[in-house]
C-alpha cells in the first residue's frame, strides 16, 4: 500500500511541477507575443487556462493523500481514541462518495458531453480538458481507501 501511495505522490507532484513550469513559460511566451512581437498568441492563453484547472485539480488530489482536506478538529480531538477513528473514517468515506458522485460520474458525463465541443484557439474537444474530473476523482477514491486502512492499522496499533 504504501508503494502505491508513494508511486502515486511521486507521479502527481512530477506533473504538478512540471504543468507549472510550462504554465509559467507559456506565460512568459504569452507576454513576448503581446509586447514585443505585438501580436498575442491567443493559444498559449487558453492552454494555460486549461492547464491550471489540471494543475489545481491534481493538487486536490495530493491534498487527499496527505490527508490534509477540510476538517474540524475541536470535535474529533474531543473525542475518546475509538470515536476519533470513527469520525476520521467517516471522513474519509464523505470524501469518497464525493468523488465517486461528483468526479467520476458527474465528470465522465460532462467529459463525453463536451467531446462534441470544441476549444477556439486549439481545436481540440474540451471534453479532453475535462477529463481530469474523472481521473482526479478515481486518484481520490485511491487516496482515501488508503487513508482509511491507514487509519484503521494506527487503531489497531494505539489498542
Amino acid at each position: 500500500m504504501k508503494r502505491l501511495r508513494d508511486f502515486l505522490t511521486g507521479l502527481l507532484n512530477v506533473l504538478a511541477g512540471a504543468s507549472f513550469l510550462a504554465m509559467v513559460l507559456l506565460t512568459c511566451w504569452q507576454v513576448f507575443t503581446r509586447y514585443v512581437l505585438g501580436n498575442p498568441s491567443s493559444w498559449s492563453e487558453e492552454l494555460v487556462s486549461y492547464m491550471f484547472a489540471w494543475m489545481s485539480l491534481l493538487g486536490a488530489s495530493l491534498v487527499t493523500s496527505e490527508r490534509g482536506h477540510m476538517n474540524i478538529p475541536i470535535l474529533v480531538e474531543r473525542m475518546k481514541p475509538a470515536g476519533q477513528k470513527a469520525l476520521l473514517c467517516l471522513g474519509e468515506a464523505i470524501a469518497f462518495f464525493f468523488s465517486v458522485i461528483i468526479l467520476v460520474y458527474g465528470g465522465t458525463r460532462i467529459t463525453n458531453l463536451a467531446m462534441g465541443q470544441m476549444t477556439s484557439s486549439l481545436g481540440v474537444p474540451v471534453g479532453v480538458f475535462y477529463g481530469v474530473l474523472p481521473l482526479c476523482g478515481l486518484l481520490n477514491m485511491i487516496y482515501t481507501v488508503l487513508n482509511i486502512v491507514d487509519i484503521l492499522k494506527s487503531e489497531k496499533e494505539a489498542a
